[in-house]
């Protein structure tokens, strides 16, 4: 008998391990591991994250870019991997005409019954939508408008009684704002199947944590249901330096909600600038309880160097979340956000190391998830093959609010390189091929292949509002060239070769600051591009990448 039972005992012990889709109890045996802050780094703002079935989806938002809102799968809260974007299509996103910094805000993911639900902004465009998908990594719908939600950050919250809720950021009550960045955040329900407002939004908080103080900004709301109360949690203070995340509670989903006494349970803005590994402007946040009944939030921040500049954009952090007296708070175990924290993680779980490392060849048959165009390509301007990708040299440019021959990944970290083999030749002084370095219309650095007087050059170009300024002109005697651009934090390097074994700078310590969010201002962090443009003229040019290379220096 006792050996039944110990065989039955190691049997489900087999079972429940092998299970990836079961959610593991608190108790179930664990390693503890660490993993690294950020989470995602580079352009990865307004993070929201859901759990299901003992995995977890987590979105950002785009802006400007194509494809829009890339989600991310982890089983662990460890490794992290881009499984595709919710908005690949052009008939689902149209950012023609948009800033950089228009577009795509603050996506929120949740879980229904089989389906999982995304809303979100686009701003400069049709304002709110809800797509749906039975599977995260897509295909999801078309978006359904929901154009009486009138305001940003719209965020789906399903209560335990079967009905459903839109929360989200608004105008001020009778659209008469008492203060510059007087906001409200609404709730209207929602029909989650037939995907439509139902009855009129209410004001659930009025300013924020205390209106006699004139708080900004109050945005980016989700709503949990725990022991009894209803939390609503928001962003306070802007998205800058002040920002900060906030949390009230009630009894019933449509309040009176009550503001936590010690708000604001996460921020950086009381701490010292000159601090050691700063991390500012964290806010934005979204909370949940993984397998082991360990609570976490996700939530955006910056990586600054000298005077608060930061050229990676905001980007995806976590840390831990505890419950004192019924309400949720972060604990950074300290006062600063850190770039390690301890977490449970599955027995025997295999960590995979965050690789410095991106190279592409270009042998696949789609472009890899990590890439990203300038608004959306209506037609296809770009070919992968043996000899690499080839984009054609369109008038487009990157100055404009139009879809440019620009394909990029996001600059990761202050201190890297980006590298690229490329094939282009031209006799017109207004064709160039290369790499970019972009962080708005405004402000780009551009080491490109070009033609003058009578002779192939290498350029440094600097964007001057809808112009170039020409920093530096190199004569050479070649075709193909190699091309790279060296991050390093408050500098950018800028190099070519003939061979990649001798490398001739064609310009060092560029400032860095110009390409700052602090400097060119908007939502946005800086892209590594290729980009080739006749800069408003009609070609039948183009220019073929053999491969592209970033490596990063801050992995530890």
């Amino acid at each position: 008998m006792k050996k039944s039972l110990v065989l039955m005992f190691v049997l489900s012990l087999i079972i429940t391990s092998c299970s990836p889709k079961k959610e593991q109890p608190t108790g179930q045996l664990f390693d503890v591991g660490t993993y690294k802050n950020p989470i995602l780094a580079g352009f990865y703002p307004d993070p929201s994250i859901c759990k299901v079935a003992g995995s977890y989806y987590l979105v950002n938002s785009t802006f400007a870019y194509f494809p829009g809102i890339p989600i991310f799968k982890s089983d662990d809260l460890v490794n992290w991997e881009q499984i595709g974007n919710v908005l690949d299509r052009p008939e689902q996103l149209n950012l023609s005409g948009l800033e950089v910094s228009q577009g795509v805000f603050a996506p929120a993911i949740r879980y229904a019954n089989g389906v999982y639900y995304i809303t979100c902004t686009i701003v400069g465009g049709k304002n709110n939508f809800v797509v749906t998908a039975s599977d995260p990594s897509g295909p999801w719908s078309d978006p359904v408008w929901i154009p009486e939600v009138e305001g940003i950050d719209p965020s789906l919250f399903f209560d335990g009684d079967g009905r459903s809720y839109i929360i989200y950021n608004s105008d001020a009550p009778d659209k008469t704002p008492l203060y510059d960045g007087h906001r409200t955040i609404k709730m209207v329900e929602f029909d989650i199947k037939g995907l439509k407002v139902i009855g009129e939004p209410m004001i659930l908080i009025n300013g924020g944590t205390d209106i006699k103080k004139k708080p900004v900004w109050i945005e980016g709301p989700h709503i949990y249901k725990k022991n009894g109360y209803y939390y609503l949690m928001a962003a306070e203070g802007g998205t800058a330096e002040d920002h900060s995340e906030v949390v009230f509670r009630s009894k019933s989903v449509t309040g009176p909600y009550e503001s936590y006494a010690q708000n604001p349970i996460l921020t950086q803005r009381h701490l010292p600038e000159d601090r050691e590994n700063a991390v500012t402007s964290t806010g934005h946040a979204d909370i949940f309880e993984d397998g082991f009944g360990d609570w976490w939030g996700v939530f955006l921040g910056c990586r600054p160097y000298s005077g608060n500049h930061f050229n990676t954009g905001r980007e995806t952090f976590m840390a831990p979340v505890v419950w004192k007296d019924n309400w949720p708070v972060f604990d950074l175990q300290g006062e600063v956000v850190k770039k390690r924290y301890e977490i449970k993680v599955p027995k025997e779980m295999t960590q995979v190391k965050r690789d410095s490392l991106f190279f592409d060849d270009f042998t696949g048959e789609e472009l890899n998830f990590k890439y990203n165009f300038l608004r959306t390509p209506m037609t296809k301007w770009y070919a992968m093959g043996g000899e690499g990708i080839t984009l054609r040299t369109r008038p487009e440019t990157c100055s404009n609010k139009e879809n440019p021959s620009f394909i990029g990944v996001r600059q990761s970290h202050l201190k890297g390189e980006v590298a690229t083999a490329m094939d282009f030749g031209t006799t017109r002084t207004n064709e160039k091929a290369g790499l970019v370095v972009f962080q708005n219309a405004e402000h780009f650095y551009y080491l490109c292949k070009s033609y003058q007087d009578g002779e192939n050059v290498i350029q440094l170009l600097k964007s001057n509002g809808s112009d170039l300024e020409t920093m530096n002109t190199i004569k050479i005697d070649y075709e193909k060239v190699y091309l790279k651009i060296m991050a390093d934090n408050g500098f950018y390097h800028f190099y070519f070769s003939s061979d990649t074994k001798n490398w001739s700078p064609i310009a060092e310590k560029v400032d860095a600051t110009f390409l700052s969010t602090k400097t060119a201002g908007g939502f946005v962090g800086c892209y590594y591009a290729m980009y080739t443009t006749s800069l408003g003229k009609e070609s039948a040019n183009k220019a073929t990448y053999e491969w592209l290379r970033v490596v990063d220096e801050d992995m530890n």
